[in-house]
């Protein structure tokens, strides 16, 4: 394996510090917009649900909207890989519970994330298969806890990052 050089260390430095503080939100500890401290002001995180949200003001809203009462929900990290400014990463969205075996109720999903220095990022890109996500509530009679909302009919699937996205 291939030594990091200064920016891909920085860009994973800047992802570590960003997880360690979606733990902190998973566990209530902190807010969830909080994270949208890791976002540049016209960052794009595009969520398979809720499709493109761009700026960091908008960014750090939704996330506290859109992750209402998602309690006892956790995402654990199984590898992060780093290319350059780009971060792939392979996690969990893993529901409270187990099955009488012992397996988690969990969906694999992958992020692709664009470091633009700084400890901040210009782009998220998340993707799971939202059918499985539904099949795994419905196998764990997970209930939403207060406050959860759902995506509004037709929402922005543009996955354009916005460093090439036309003015």
């Amino acid at each position: 394996m291939a030594e990091l050089n200064a920016r891909e260390r920085e860009a994973l430095e800047s992802y570590r510090r960003y997880v360690a503080q979606r733990e902190l939100c998973v566990t209530g500890e902190a807010p969830w917009s909080t994270i949208g401290a890791w976002f540049t002001e016209g960052a794009v995180f595009v969520d398979p649900a809720w499709g493109r949200v761009q700026g960091r003001d908008e960014i750090t809203r939704y996330l506290d909207h859109s992750m209402a009462g998602f309690q006892g929900w956790t995402f654990p990290e199984e590898w992060t890989m780093v290319d350059g400014d780009r971060l792939v990463t392979y996690w969990w969205n893993r529901l409270p519970g187990s099955r009488a075996d012992g397996s988690h109720y969990q969906a694999p999903a992958f992020s692709l994330l664009h470091h633009a220095g700084d400890g901040l990022f210009d782009y998220e890109l998340d993707v799971l298969n939202i059918a499985e996500i539904g099949e795994l509530i419905g196998e764990s009679a997970w209930t939403p806890g207060p406050g959860m909302a759902i995506p509004g009919p037709h929402p922005d699937r543009n996955i354009t990052p916005p460093r090439l996205a036309s003015p």
